[in-house]
């Protein structure tokens, strides 16, 4: 029977506690490598831990294992704070535009900073989209201006202010050692500092980017994974309207 404030993994049968796991470990391939690996495995709370693939990564390691967690987690109890909207059309946007905003409105986007993956920006600015969702671009009364990769947070302010910019998207695929941290943040201080962040619905969007990491640094909202075009334009004309920005 199903207990949702007791939920373990799923493999085989209910309850059972199975997961699959991976990943590199610094030490010549082998045996003594397998079982430095099950024995970490063991440590991170799985039962019965078993190496079922390994391969040499010259000087490193890489493993695949099987395991039971001993670990559950109350799902009654989970509250994760996200964008909390109406999610409407692409036909519901544009019509929403004309009986509200009554002008098109200008979005500005890019992958800022170092990072050079466009791929999450693309697919919602771009006019083919992704998945059968069209981008922004395809919008009746939407002017999307996509700047692409590696922008200096100067050149988006910049063409933010150039074009009179109602929001600004802003797209970070690269996170490691947390290095889209500071520069979103020194986005939003720029921003700050040109007196035009009230002035603009600031968004950001990657895998690693929570509606609650984003709020914290600064914006008005943030989208992960499984975000399409619709999404954030639903959030951009509601909140244009909410905040009298028409």
């Amino acid at each position: 029977m199903l207990d949702l404030t007791r939920v373990k993994p799923y493999g085989d049968t209910l309850n059972d506690g199975m997961v699959q796991l991976s990943f590199t470990l610094p030490v010549p391939y082998g045996d003594e490598g397998k079982e430095a690996a099950r024995q970490l495995a063991k440590k991170m709370g799985l039962e019965e831990p078993s190496v079922v693939y390994s391969k040499d990564l010259v000087g490193y390691s890489y493993f695949i294992l099987y395991g039971k967690s001993i670990h559950t987690v109350d799902f009654t109890k989970i509250e994760v704070p996200k964008v909390d909207l109406d999610v409407m059309s692409k036909e519901e946007v544009e019509q929403y535009i004309k009986d509200n905003i009554k002008r098109n409105i200008v979005v500005v986007g890019a992958c800022t900073g170092t990072d050079a993956h466009t791929v999450g920006i693309d697919a919602i600015m771009n006019m083919k989209g992704y998945a059968g969702h069209f981008g922004l671009e395809r919008y009746e009364g939407i002017e999307a201006y996509n700047l692409g990769s590696q922008v200096p947070n100067e050149e988006l302010v910049a063409k933010a202010i150039e074009l009179n910019a109602d929001a600004i998207l802003v797209s970070q695929v690269v996170t490691q050692k947390d290095v889209h941290i500071p520069n979103m943040t020194q986005l939003v201080e720029l921003l700050e500092a040109e007196g035009i962040r009230d002035k603009v619905i600031l968004t950001c969007g990657g895998p690693r980017l929570s509606h609650e990491l984003a709020k914290e640094l600064g914006y008005d909202a943030g989208f992960g994974t499984g975000t399409f075009a619709e999404d954030v334009a639903s959030f951009i004309v509601t909140e244009m309207v909410n905040r009298k920005m028409i």
